[in-house]
């Protein structure tokens, strides 16, 4: 049975008690969460790892980490470099987007050293295969799509990335209210192109049964794809977007049916405004499930600090129900990201998903920075340094100065406001 077949008998896993623990709820807290499709635990049955995570309501804000190689640059050492950087610095899971190189070994060497969840985008391989074999990305079958998925899923996949909402209907609502950017889902617009090329309907779509049947098989959580995501605030929200998400919805309920795990993906680009409308939207149509943002980017003028950008929007989409921020990068729209480059994205999303954690009242969320105003109070700055969202910066920013009094920093010298009042009012400690 999977997880959440188990929830629906009232049953306590081994898992489900060892992520409660991390969580710090009652397993049969957890469980109902489970049950009632607005929690899951993405972890295939073939896939033993460390650090094991829940996404859903109620649950910490979780952060997801892209990796994987691109038809320009295809170094696996340097991806499993990235993978570890990521892990070290806070993702809670990871994705492998590889589309250069053998991705089989890929994914395997991904799989192998991963501590936490991995997921994929299974129509990436497909599309590379059928370039492979038939000199054009675009030539494969259903048949093709339930293969991959199948040999991804023996591999240990925890989580599939299934672009199953872009059909002809949410298609003709895109034809009939025109976008500034279009489709800028790598995967959505192989999915579109293939349903004009074919003059057939989504795969994925059309065999979501099959797709059930596997990922029930391996207990694989789908997450559901927003191929019609906005590429440009001004594409938010828009009449396109909105369809494909009534039919995530009603995939989701399907696959709560038998047994699978579900969540759904969201926007992208998304003005600060529109970010809170965009939560509800999908609670509403997806019946809770939990919420996989991108972002969401609140403006499309911040390249080389997209990072930034995102963490904003994701702050925001956390603290109003987001369930699981997909982080992003400085390098995002412009090249390939770096170790460097992936090490900012982790940290900024993971500065977004406490930022609404602590919104959300965690307790665990609190604590933290209870404790490290309590260090900073004290002028504790070996514990302010430990309790810090990246310990290796801050050690590196205390000991690149030297104040002339060793108990506060160089910014304010002598003049330490805290200092000043545990020497004129020490009933103020």
């Amino acid at each position: 049975m999977t997880q959440l077949e188990f929830a629906k008998k009232n049953i306590i896993t081994g898992l489900v008690k060892k992520v409660a623990a991390i969580e710090g709820i009652k397993p049969r807290e957890l469980m109902l969460l489970i049950a009632s499709g607005k929690a899951v635990i993405p972890l295939n049955v073939n896939h033993k790892i460390k650090k094991p995570c829940a996404v859903g309501t109620s649950l910490s804000t979780k952060v997801n980490a892209n990796i994987g190689t691109s038809t320009d640059e295809s170094q696996i050492s340097e991806e499993i470099e990235k993978l570890k950087i990521a892990i070290k610095h806070g993702a809670d899971a990871l994705m492998d987007l590889s589309v250069g190189g053998d991705l089989t070994r890929i994914r395997k060497e991904v799989l192998k050293h991963s501590t936490v969840p991995v997921g994929t985008v299974p129509v990436y391989e497909i599309a590379v295969k059928a370039e492979e074999k038939n000199r054009n990305f675009l030539k494969f079958e259903a048949e093709d799509v339930l293969s991959v998925l199948e040999e991804q899923a023996k591999q240990g996949v925890d989580f599939f990335t299934i672009h199953s909402g872009i059909t002809k209907k949410s298609l003709k609502v895109l034809q009939k209210n025109k976008r500034l950017m279009g489709v800028v889902s790598r995967g959505g617009a192989i999915i579109v192109s293939w349903i004009r090329f074919h003059k057939q309907e989504n795969p994925f779509f059309s065999h979501f049964d099959q797709i059930l049947e596997i990922a029930h098989k391996y207990d694989i959580t789908l997450s559901l794809g927003d191929g019609l995501r906005p590429g440009s605030i001004l594409d938010a929200t828009d009449k396109a977007q909105i369809a494909e998400l009534k039919i995530l919805g009603s995939l989701a309920k399907r696959a709560r049916e038998k047994g699978v795990q579900v969540m759904i993906e969201g926007p992208g680009h998304v003005p600060l405004d529109q970010v809170e409308k965009n939560i509800a939207l999908e609670k509403k149509y997806c019946h809770g499930a939990p919420f996989y943002v991108l972002g969401p980017l609140v403006t499309d003028v911040a390249a080389g600090y997209d990072h930034i950008s995102s963490a904003i929007g994701g702050a925001i989409a956390a603290s109003v129900g987001a369930d699981f921020l997909c982080y992003v990068t400085p390098a995002e729209h412009l090249r390939h990201p770096t170790a460097s480059d992936v090490r900012e994205g982790v940290i900024a999303s993971r500065i977004a998903a406490h930022a609404g954690d602590l919104v959300k009242r965690r307790k665990q969320a609190l604590e933290w920075d209870r404790n490290m105003s309590l260090a900073r109070k004290t002028r504790d700055w070996k514990k302010q340094i430990q309790l810090s969202i990246d310990p290796d910066k801050a050690k590196l920013y205390r000991l690149s100065s030297k104040p002339r009094l060793s108990d506060v920093c160089t910014m304010c010298g002598k003049y330490c406001s805290i200092k000043l009042m545990d020497e004129c009012l020490p009933s103020c400690k």
